[in-house]
């Protein structure tokens, strides 16, 4: 079959697929525009579909509109982040709103140029915002069809290598078809979510297996090739929960960038200092230590991190720390919305709870190794 009768095949059978299997129910696609499309996107970065959809409703019920999120502060945006991980994509969606309303008068942009001058927008999403919502003629190359396409076209390498994403946007834009382009984009992404799985894909449902070189060749586990092993290093960080006499437990915001970069957490001391000589050094206080909790680990793509929480009260020295946009008295049992990183909910969940140890549905929920690129259908750890 020529290169081009195969493209063609490809692109038809996954479409013929998708009339009969294709998920079309999901809360993005009701009433689709360019706004909820990029948003869905943007969350569903490295994070499974089934995580994403309660986020997607909560977060589409408090910013219905690009105008709602623009004109909201950090924090409430943050706040409905929580838990989903990867937090510079919440910043960068906010600032993004800002610069549509700024920028193109809160008309959500519709070119793919003015979609990538967008914060947090590149290519693979500026086309998937393009293909679904606007029927553009847009390739795309989320995890999902990078594993497809890989196995498909029997691939090797790595696909975050320059060399293999460069031929695998090749090879995306061959077989991204000229009619249909929203329901092949949503296809594409389908099997790779729900057949071509990374673990066990089921080949025996695939509709375009014929024509795959890994299944022919009993390959499948061989592509994509896997990312190069490397050793994480190890951090350390104590965390103090400092109480005042109301209870109300001491809460800083962190720097707007890096790790959990403008979120809320607890004064963190990291190397040897004692804790109450650094507190003294750096809050004004001298903390009164009432018990030091079983450590925890929370793993980033990059690192683990070892936090050792400390519970303590600031006596009369409280009325030292006084509230300001770095720092505020926090009541555990308020509704208050802030941006919370999942350890730092975690050990407010149990301080408002009156435990110190963790339950078993914490344990389980312990934070695993970030898997590079998994996209929507890899088992995604708890994102920090």
């Amino acid at each position: 079959m020529s290169e081009a009768g195969d493209c063609t095949s490809f692109s038809q059978a996954l479409l013929d697929w998708f009339a009969r299997h294709g998920r079309k129910d999901l809360p993005w696609q009701q009433d689709r525009t360019p706004y909820r499309v990029w948003v869905s996107e943007i969350m569903l970065q490295q994070t499974r579909v089934s995580t994403v959809v309660p986020y997607y409703q909560r977060f589409m019920q408090r910013f219905p509109d690009v105008t709602a999120l623009a004109a909201a502060g950090i924090d409430p945006v943050l706040h409905h982040w929580s838990g989903l991980g990867y937090y510079a994509r919440a910043r960068h969606l906010h600032a993004a709103a800002q610069a549509v309303v700024t920028r193109h008068a809160g008309v959500f942009p519709e070119t793919l140029d003015a979609l990538l001058g967008l914060p947090g927008i590149g290519r693979s999403t500026a086309g998937a915002i393009l293909a679904l919502a606007c029927g553009q003629r847009h390739p795309i190359l989320d995890g999902n069809v990078k594993r497809v396409l890989a196995r498909y076209h029997a691939l090797a390498g790595w696909p975050g290598s320059s060399a293999v994403q460069q031929q695998l946007w090749a090879l995306a834009a061959t077989h991204t078809p000229a009619a249909r382009v929203d329901d092949y984009t949503q296809a594409i992404m389908d099997l790779g979510a729900t057949v071509c799985t990374r673990a066990q894909p089921d080949c025996v449902r695939c509709p375009v297996r014929a024509g795959c070189a890994a299944c022919r060749s009993g390959r499948t586990a061989e592509f994509p090739g896997p990312r190069p092993a490397r050793n994480l290093p190890v951090r350390q960080v104590t965390m103090l929960m400092l109480r005042n006499a109301a209870r109300e437990v001491l809460l800083v915001r962190r720097p707007p960038t890096g790790i959990w970069g403008g979120l809320w957490g607890f004064p963190e001391c990291g190397g040897n200092a004692p804790l109450d000589a650094w507190a003294r050094h750096t809050l004004g206080v001298a903390p009164q230590v009432l018990e030091q909790w079983q450590p925890l680990r929370h793993t980033f793509s990059h690192f683990h991190l070892d936090i050792t929480p400390v519970l303590a009260t600031a006596g009369a020295d409280a009325g030292r720390i006084m509230e300001d946009d770095g720092c505020l008295w926090y009541n555990v049992h308020s509704n208050r919305e802030l941006g919370l990183a999942a350890p730092v909910q975690q050990l407010l969940t149990r301080l408002a709870a009156g435990r110190q140890q963790e339950t078993p549905d914490e344990q389980n929920r312990t934070v695993r190794k970030t898997r590079q690129r998994g996209g929507r259908s890899r088992q995604t750890p708890l994102p920090g």
